[in-house]
């Protein structure tokens, strides 16, 4: 393998598309060197090296004469010579991988000064304070980097002596001073590690280069790739460069800058420059920096070649590009470019006025956009100038942010919000009969839950913030509050939580709004181009469909019926149905829920006009219907006009060990045909009625928790004959169709058989995860992260779909039903079908559709594109 690669004065070893061996900086560096733009000569150390170095704890053979040769190279570009007492060479050791870790690893500036050699660069720059200023940074570099003391001890002896002779910054500090304290810092080095610092250039390059290799697994840069999924294999590059100096005096200087407004996307230049000061004082804040634009004023030369070099990086990357420069006795070097990093709101602008400006396609334009980044779009942020204290932190469940007293009842949330307050409901979880408190809270947050929890999936249904699964909150509902330690928050106590993030946090933070902008909704359109998944939206409530078609749904995929039942007249009208002792009154109470369902259902046809709608039949157990605390039991007991007895009677008979796996969907549909009769005729009514106002509708029926075609066959029977009496009654026909959401494996592998009397399918990828791997969303949260730790699991299966054997079955299902039935319509409708690595296995597995939440539609259309365009290459 080769093991350095050499850059500058013309030459290149490397190129931009070499990241995986030379890093970003090292690919970036010999791509500007190859381009024409003015970088110091350098050299790269392989990633390759790196690995090898820290697998047998040794530099491979040939690395030290490969080192030689690229000192030689700079020497012979510099004129100078490294180690040398009247010409000295100096050099930086940087740290690159192939994907920016900004901060993550280690950086040693000035390296090859000793005792000798800073009299040589005294006299040979004519600027003893120069000198002696870059002697004492590298001391401090070097001690913290390679030596691994703590830079305290340094920067209390500086800040001492800076207060003794009474001076505010170190650029104040005159040479005298600064010769005195590099006495102190190899005092401290010699305390500390009982060792001299080494004088030798030579042994304090191949420290420094271990240094930099070792930094690979320091703490925070395995937390860094953890965190971005960034492989431990990879390794970094070491980049060994000339120095060039920016505190050679008031025509000298250092800055970072960004070809384009990385918050906003505007076309301008953006970023901060000092004069007289090195790199690392830009980032430390010891100093305040200039806005790049007063570079004009201070240096109009050096300002007009740095535009035209902004110019020249992006044309040349085809992307806005983040900078690292130093401006030496005037004339300008570039030590570093990337791709900048960009807010979500940034990320479309610059990918459109790109496209406009000629620079990339519409393609890749839609490529360059993370689709889970349009989230930021979509839902009130966290202001990023705001400070607060961060309380505790769970699983962000649904994107946002939110401020709102605490309170920990549905009831509390109604009363409260009624009175015009913003209230935050803390449970330990949320159940179906909290619906009616979660539409008016402001977020919602619970002690336990996964990503697809009834929290989870009602907040992204809502578009509201969410944090689940913070399992240090305790919660006490009889005194009403709830402990983190030793933190007590009471009810009315405001808390603020952001659900991008999953922070919980104390008090009220200001956030702001962002929107779809007209450059996103261009993006979006041209997204639509190229995609061939079609994308629809769950909802329940016509204001949650008019917001999904407002951002581009083509239809309803689930709309859960049982969300329906829990209005006040509702829920009592179904109770009378739970508590009926025959089927006599069981009607008569279904009855008085027909004409809720009716209305609900019209409010959904209308505002999906010429729009596909998929109604689901009564999915959950009956169970939970019924209250669950002993106040609202006795509280149902009078409204009903039962003892308290037996309504807990009732509970005992309805009571299931797994609910889950009990007498729920299309089972309830068979054993009280007259549930699915009842919400027959309301959906067929609906639309016979929306038909006659002119209006197209397309219903779609889909029976629930079918694992045989029995089931469904039982299911549609009765449905046909409802619509042969609605279409009688109303003189008028729509067409409808009847299919099953599949989300037993059994469904899934008798597919053939069950599209035989199924019109389509959807996969209820939430349950069929459950049922397919055994775990209980609910409850996941205990050991999944461990489980990804481990590598057992990539992701969280509730998350992104888990391809392997959820996959197979959707797969297999497909396969299936479209051979039986080649007209056979298939999509997801589970949490997946917002998930954008989801999206693409859909894409990939030949479905029609996927079905998510209204605020991941623009995500799922962008996502559609991309998997389209993938494919495609």
């Amino acid at each position: 393998m080769k093991l350095v690669y050499l850059f500058g004065g013309g030459r290149a070893d490397g190129s931009a598309e070499m990241k995986d061996i030379l890093g970003g900086k090292g690919a970036n560096l010999a791509e500007m060197a190859r381009i024409g733009i003015p970088v110091p000569p350098g050299f790269t150390i392989s990633s390759e090296v790196c690995m090898d170095y820290l697998r047998n704890n040794r530099y491979p053979e040939g690395l030290e004469q490969a080192v030689e040769e690229g000192l030689k190279h700079i020497e012979e570009l510099t004129g100078k010579k490294f180690g040398d007492r009247n010409n000295p060479l100096l050099v930086s050791v940087r740290s690159g991988a192939r994907e920016s870790m900004p901060g993550m690893m280690d950086t040693v500036l000035n390296l090859g000064l000793n005792d000798e050699t800073v009299k040589g660069l005294a006299e040979l720059t004519g600027d003893e304070r120069f000198a002696y200023d870059s002697y004492r940074r590298f001391i401090y570099m070097f001690s913290d980097v390679v030596l691994g003391i703590s830079r305290a001890s340094f920067e209390k002896a500086f800040d001492d002596m800076k207060k003794k002779i009474g001076v505010e910054y170190d650029y104040q500090v005159p040479a005298e001073e600064l010769k005195k304290i590099i006495v102190t810092f190899k005092e401290i080095v010699k305390r500390e590690k009982n060792i001299d610092f080494p004088m030798d250039p030579r042994e304090q390059l191949w420290m420094a280069i271990g240094a930099v290799f070792n930094s690979w697994n320091n703490e925070r840069a395995i937390e860094y790739r953890r965190i971005y999924k960034i492989p431990d294999d990879w390794g970094t590059a070491v980049n060994v460069q000339a120095m060039v100096f920016g505190n050679m005096g008031m025509d000298s200087g250092t800055g970072v800058a960004f070809t384009r407004n990385p918050s906003t996307g505007v076309k301008e230049p953006y970023g901060e420059y000092l004069v007289n000061a090195q790199g690392e004082d830009v980032v430390a804040g010891i100093r305040t920096p200039k806005p790049i634009k007063e570079l004009e004023r201070d240096m109009p030369s050096v300002y007009s070649q740095l535009m035209e070099i902004f110019e020249k990086l992006e044309r040349h990357y085809r992307d806005m590009q983040d900078i690292e420069f130093t401006i030496e006795k005037g004339k300008l070097w570039l030590l570093q470019t990337r791709r900048g990093k960009r807010t979500a709101l940034a990320a479309v602008r610059i990918a459109v006025d790109m496209t406009h400006e000629g620079i990339i396609d519409k393609k890749e334009a839609v490529m360059r956009v993370k689709p889970e980044e349009l989230d930021q779009l979509l839902h009130p942020m966290i202001d990023p100038k705001a400070s607060y204290t961060v309380l505790t932190k769970g699983l962000p469940a649904s994107p946002g942010a939110a401020s709102g007293e605490v309170v920990f009842t549905a009831e509390d949330a109604i009363n409260l919000a009624e009175q015009g307050r913003d209230v935050i409901l803390v449970r330990h979880q949320t159940v179906a009969d909290d619906v009616g408190g979660m539409a008016k809270a402001k977020g919602f947050l619970t002690a336990t839950g996964g990503m697809t929890s009834h929290a989870a999936v009602v907040a992204r249904g809502m578009g509201k913030p969410c944090v689940v699964g913070a399992e240090n909150i305790n919660i006490d509902y009889e005194k009403k509050v709830f402990t983190v330690g030793d933190t007590v928050i009471k009810e009315g106590d405001i808390i603020t939580i952001d659900g991008t993030t999953g922070n919980v946090i104390m008090g009220r933070v200001p956030t702001i709004e962002v929107g779809l902008s007209s450059e996103t909704q261009m993006l979006l359109s041209w997204a639509d181009e190229f995609r061939r998944l079609g994308v629809r939206t769950n909802a329940d409530l016509p204001e949650d469909a008019k917001r999904a078609r407002e951002f581009g749904a083509e239809g309803i995929g689930l709309c859960r019926t049982e969300h329906m039942f829990f209005g006040e007249e509702r829920i009592k009208a179904m109770r009378e149905m739970i508590l009926a002792e025959n089927e006599e009154e069981r009607r008569k109470a279904l009855e008085k829920l027909l004409p809720y369902q009716r209305e609900d259902f019209k409010g959904l046809f209308e505002v999906m006009e010429g729009l596909p709608v998929i109604i689901r039949t009564l999915d959950p157990p009956l169970h939970e219907f019924l209250p669950n605390s002993e106040e609202k039991i006795k509280e149902m007991a009078e409204e009903m006009g039962v003892s308290v007895d037996e309504i807990k009677e009732l509970m005992e008979r309805l009571h299931e060990a797994n609910p889950m796996l009990g007498h729920r969907g299309c089972r309830l549909g068979i054993t009280y045909p007259e549930i699915t009769e009842m919400q027959a005729r309301a959906i067929l009514e609906a639309a016979c009625e929306v038909k006659k106002e002119g209006k197209e509708v397309i219903p779609e029926i889909m029976i629930p928790v079918v694992n045989d075609a029995k089931e469904i066959e039982l299911q549609k029977e009765v449905i046909d004959r409802v619509a042969r009496e609605v279409f009688e009654k109303y003189g008028v026909e729509v067409d409808y169709k009847v299919g099953t959401m599949i989300e037993i494996p059994r469904a899934a592998i008798t597919a053939d058989r069950v599209a035989e009397v199924a019109e389509f399918f959807s996969f209820g990828t939430n349950d069929l995860t459950q049922t397919t791997l055994g775990f209980s969303r609910d409850d996941i949260g205990k050991f999944i992260p461990l489980y990804i730790e481990k590598g057992i699991y990539k992701e969280d299966p509730f998350k992104t779909l888990d391809t392997e054997g959820v996959g197979f079955l959707i797969k297999i299902a497909t396969e299936k039903g479209k051979k039986t039935r080649e007209d056979l319509e298939v999509g997801i409708c589970g949490e997946h079908g917002g998930d954008p690595a989801s999206i693409e296995f859909c894409h990939n597995a030949g479905l029609d559709y996927v079905s998510c939440s209204p605020y991941r539609v623009p995500i799922a259309r962008l996502a559609a594109a991309q998997a389209a365009i993938r494919a495609e290459r």
